[in-house]
């Protein structure tokens, strides 16, 4: 299934935007091939995401590899600084 990243088209948050943004970027830079799955198409997606994700409150982005969570924006760019995205992204090598 590869790469997952939950957004949102629609929030008000400028934060949410520009996470979904950088992220997406950075997945892009390093030539990650990855899907988007927008939970504002449908209340029952962002259930899933968050019972996926194993927190009721969680919000976008969210990063799955399959059905396996790998984490949420922070844990990401953490990741990306530890230059670990790879290991974070539970990609085979």
């Amino acid at each position: 299934m590869g790469v997952l990243v939950y957004i949102t088209s629609v929030t008000g948050s400028r934060e949410v935007k520009s996470q979904q943004c950088e992220l997406m970027r950075i997945l892009d830079s390093k030539s990650i091939k990855y899907e988007t799955v927008d939970i504002s198409v449908d209340n029952s997606i962002r259930e899933e995401m968050r019972e996926k994700a194993g927190n009721p409150k969680a919000f976008p982005p969210q990063i799955f590899n399959g059905d396996q969570y790998c984490g949420d924006y922070k844990l990401f760019v953490a990741a990306v600084e530890e230059e670990i995205v790879d290991q974070f992204l539970k990609l085979s090598t």
